[in-house]
Protein backbone atom coordinates (compact mmCIF):
# COMPACT_ATOMS: atom_id res chain seq x y z
CA UNK A 1 0.00 0.00 0.00
CA UNK A 2 1.81 3.52 -1.26
CA UNK A 3 2.14 6.20 1.52
CA UNK A 4 -0.09 9.46 0.68
CA UNK A 5 2.17 12.43 -1.03
CA UNK A 6 2.82 15.17 0.97
CA UNK A 7 0.66 18.04 -0.37
CA UNK A 8 3.91 19.67 -1.69
CA UNK A 9 7.79 18.13 -1.29
CA UNK A 10 10.01 20.89 -0.72
CA UNK A 11 13.21 20.40 -2.72
CA UNK A 12 16.55 22.28 -1.47
CA UNK A 13 17.46 24.12 1.20
CA UNK A 14 14.95 25.71 3.33
CA UNK A 15 14.86 29.81 3.53
CA UNK A 16 16.25 29.51 7.17
CA UNK A 17 18.98 27.30 6.68
CA UNK A 18 20.29 29.65 4.13
CA UNK A 19 19.81 32.89 6.15
CA UNK A 20 21.77 30.99 8.49
CA UNK A 21 24.53 29.73 6.73
CA UNK A 22 25.28 32.83 4.28
CA UNK A 23 26.74 34.64 7.37
CA UNK A 24 28.55 32.31 9.16
CA UNK A 25 30.35 31.13 5.75
CA UNK A 26 31.52 34.97 5.22
CA UNK A 27 32.64 35.18 9.10
CA UNK A 28 34.90 32.01 8.46
CA UNK A 29 36.08 33.69 5.06
CA UNK A 30 37.00 36.66 7.11
CA UNK A 31 38.96 35.11 10.04
CA UNK A 32 41.37 33.16 7.52
CA UNK A 33 45.08 35.31 7.52
CA UNK A 34 45.31 38.23 5.28
CA UNK A 35 47.07 37.25 1.49
CA UNK A 36 50.99 38.03 1.33
CA UNK A 37 50.63 39.91 -2.13
CA UNK A 38 52.62 42.69 -0.72
CA UNK A 39 50.59 45.19 -3.51
CA UNK A 40 51.07 47.15 -6.10
CA UNK A 41 54.13 49.38 -6.59
CA UNK A 42 54.39 52.97 -7.17
CA UNK A 43 53.38 53.63 -11.21
CA UNK A 44 52.33 49.99 -11.86
CA UNK A 45 49.15 48.86 -12.68
CA UNK A 46 46.81 46.77 -9.89
CA UNK A 47 47.59 43.38 -9.85
CA UNK A 48 44.43 40.93 -11.08
CA UNK A 49 43.70 40.34 -7.70
CA UNK A 50 43.18 44.01 -6.68
CA UNK A 51 41.41 45.02 -9.60
CA UNK A 52 39.03 41.49 -8.91
CA UNK A 53 38.29 42.84 -5.17
CA UNK A 54 37.70 46.96 -6.54
CA UNK A 55 35.19 45.33 -8.95
CA UNK A 56 33.97 43.27 -5.88
CA UNK A 57 33.44 46.14 -3.36
CA UNK A 58 32.03 48.61 -6.00
CA UNK A 59 29.56 45.59 -7.16
CA UNK A 60 28.52 45.25 -3.66
CA UNK A 61 28.13 48.98 -3.34
CA UNK A 62 26.35 49.21 -6.91
CA UNK A 63 23.70 46.46 -5.84
CA UNK A 64 23.14 48.28 -2.35
CA UNK A 65 22.00 50.74 -4.28
CA UNK A 66 19.69 49.36 -6.25
CA UNK A 67 18.14 47.45 -3.13
CA UNK A 68 17.67 51.11 -1.88
CA UNK A 69 15.88 51.84 -5.07
CA UNK A 70 13.63 49.12 -4.78
CA UNK A 71 13.03 49.29 -1.28
CA UNK A 72 12.07 53.14 -1.97
CA UNK A 73 9.60 52.35 -4.54
CA UNK A 74 7.88 49.16 -2.79
CA UNK A 75 7.78 50.09 0.80
CA UNK A 76 5.74 47.18 1.58
CA UNK A 77 9.41 45.23 0.31
CA UNK A 78 11.28 46.48 2.79
CA UNK A 79 10.93 44.31 5.52
CA UNK A 80 11.75 41.58 3.22
CA UNK A 81 14.59 43.06 1.68
CA UNK A 82 16.43 44.59 4.42
CA UNK A 83 18.22 41.71 5.67
CA UNK A 84 19.41 40.81 2.11
CA UNK A 85 20.75 44.43 1.67
CA UNK A 86 22.06 44.37 5.38
CA UNK A 87 24.09 41.35 4.09
CA UNK A 88 25.52 43.30 0.59
CA UNK A 89 26.65 46.22 2.56
CA UNK A 90 28.47 43.61 4.92
CA UNK A 91 29.82 42.13 1.67
CA UNK A 92 31.34 45.29 0.38
CA UNK A 93 32.40 46.34 4.08
CA UNK A 94 35.04 43.18 3.87
CA UNK A 95 36.00 43.80 0.63
CA UNK A 96 36.70 47.24 1.46
CA UNK A 97 38.78 45.95 4.29
CA UNK A 98 40.48 43.28 2.40
CA UNK A 99 42.03 45.93 0.39
CA UNK A 100 42.70 47.57 3.13
CA UNK A 101 44.70 45.27 5.29
CA UNK A 102 46.53 44.18 2.08
CA UNK A 103 47.87 47.58 2.23
CA UNK A 104 45.95 49.09 -0.62
CA UNK A 105 43.76 52.15 -0.85
CA UNK A 106 40.22 51.76 -0.55
CA UNK A 107 37.13 53.13 -0.20
CA UNK A 108 36.31 54.72 3.29
CA UNK A 109 35.48 52.08 5.40
CA UNK A 110 32.69 54.48 7.60
CA UNK A 111 30.52 54.57 4.14
CA UNK A 112 31.03 52.37 1.69
CA UNK A 113 27.18 51.90 0.28
CA UNK A 114 25.58 54.95 0.03
CA UNK A 115 22.32 55.24 2.22
CA UNK A 116 20.08 57.59 -0.55
CA UNK A 117 20.57 60.43 2.03
CA UNK A 118 22.58 62.43 -0.33
CA UNK A 119 23.18 63.14 -4.03
CA UNK A 120 24.85 60.12 -5.73
CA UNK A 121 27.39 60.11 -8.24
CA UNK A 122 25.56 57.10 -10.42
CA UNK A 123 22.35 58.09 -11.81
CA UNK A 124 18.88 56.47 -10.28
CA UNK A 125 18.64 52.73 -10.69
CA UNK A 126 15.39 52.19 -12.66
CA UNK A 127 12.61 50.17 -10.86
CA UNK A 128 10.02 48.29 -12.44
CA UNK A 129 6.38 49.01 -11.47
CA UNK A 130 5.51 45.69 -9.80
CA UNK A 131 6.97 44.41 -7.01
CA UNK A 132 7.25 40.77 -8.53
CA UNK A 133 9.23 42.79 -11.61
CA UNK A 134 11.28 44.41 -9.05
CA UNK A 135 12.44 41.35 -7.28
CA UNK A 136 13.26 39.55 -10.86
CA UNK A 137 15.63 41.97 -11.39
CA UNK A 138 16.82 41.94 -8.09
CA UNK A 139 17.37 38.55 -8.50
CA UNK A 140 18.89 38.48 -11.91
CA UNK A 141 21.57 41.11 -10.48
CA UNK A 142 22.44 38.89 -7.80
CA UNK A 143 22.66 35.99 -10.18
CA UNK A 144 25.05 37.85 -12.83
CA UNK A 145 27.65 39.16 -9.58
CA UNK A 146 27.86 35.83 -8.26
CA UNK A 147 28.49 34.56 -11.44
CA UNK A 148 31.16 37.10 -12.11
CA UNK A 149 32.75 36.64 -8.73
CA UNK A 150 33.19 32.49 -9.23
CA UNK A 151 34.46 33.58 -12.23
CA UNK A 152 37.04 35.91 -10.87
CA UNK A 153 37.78 33.40 -7.65
CA UNK A 154 40.10 31.40 -10.33
CA UNK A 155 42.59 33.77 -11.05
CA UNK A 156 42.16 35.25 -7.31
CA UNK A 157 44.65 34.98 -4.41
CA UNK A 158 43.83 32.54 -1.87
CA UNK A 159 42.46 35.12 0.66
CA UNK A 160 40.38 36.99 -1.71
CA UNK A 161 39.18 33.92 -2.99
CA UNK A 162 37.59 32.65 -0.30
CA UNK A 163 35.89 35.82 0.35
CA UNK A 164 34.84 35.85 -3.53
CA UNK A 165 33.48 32.21 -2.58
CA UNK A 166 31.39 33.07 0.23
CA UNK A 167 30.10 36.13 -1.03
CA UNK A 168 28.92 34.53 -4.31
CA UNK A 169 27.56 31.64 -2.08
CA UNK A 170 25.67 34.50 -0.22
CA UNK A 171 24.73 35.44 -3.19
CA UNK A 172 22.98 32.14 -4.72
CA UNK A 173 21.00 32.08 -1.56
CA UNK A 174 19.78 35.55 -2.03
CA UNK A 175 18.58 34.42 -5.76
CA UNK A 176 16.82 31.75 -4.01
CA UNK A 177 15.07 33.92 -1.40
CA UNK A 178 14.60 36.73 -3.88
CA UNK A 179 12.43 34.19 -6.15
CA UNK A 180 10.94 32.32 -3.67
CA UNK A 181 7.10 32.95 -2.95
Amino acid sequence: MPFPHAPRARTGPRRRSLLAVAPAALFAAGCSAAAEDPGPTAGSRPPAGERARARAARDSRELAERYDAVIAAHTGLAQRLAPLREDVVRHAKAFESLGTAAGTASASPESPVPTGAGPSASPPVPVPAKEKDALAGLAATEREIADRRLEALLDAPAELARLLASVAAAGAAHVFLLTEG
